[in-house]
């Protein structure tokens, strides 16, 4: 008799043991996806903190050297301040003087990605 229960014994231990390693991946998996999640929490900061800003700057920055237009007066990556003179294809010129001598004008070549900021329009 203990040979019949020994042998009924088994099919059904290895049944568990096969139910426990099914059971044992999905909470692999599930594991690994929480494991992962700080990772992933962090890459989502980084954009909504970082990169998305910056996009939203460059292509402010971009619509307003595209809205450039001649009068405008203009500052540039360099400091120099002065009133566009010229604007032809992605080349800019600016026109600069000193305060009170309106005859000594100079004109400066930029490329169009020159200009850091618009402060006002001198024919406005």
């Amino acid at each position: 008799m203990f040979e019949l229960i020994t042998a009924y014994a088994e099919p059904v231990a290895q049944t568990a043991d096969a139910a426990a390693g099914e059971m044992g991946a999905g909470a692999g998996i599930i594991g690994m996806i929480i494991s992962m999640a700080p990772m992933i929490l962090v890459f989502v900061l980084l954009y909504l903190m970082m990169i998305r800003p910056q996009r939203k700057q460059q292509k402010a920055q971009a619509a307003m050297r595209a809205a450039l237009k001649v009068g405008d007066k203009v500052v540039t990556i360099g400091g120099i301040c002065g009133k566009v003179a010229k604007i032809k294809d992605d080349y800019i010129w600016v026109e600069s003087s000193m305060p009170g001598a309106a005859d000594e004008k100079s004109y400066i070549k930029f490329k169009r990605n020159a200009i850091e900021t618009v402060e006002k329009s001198v024919e406005a």
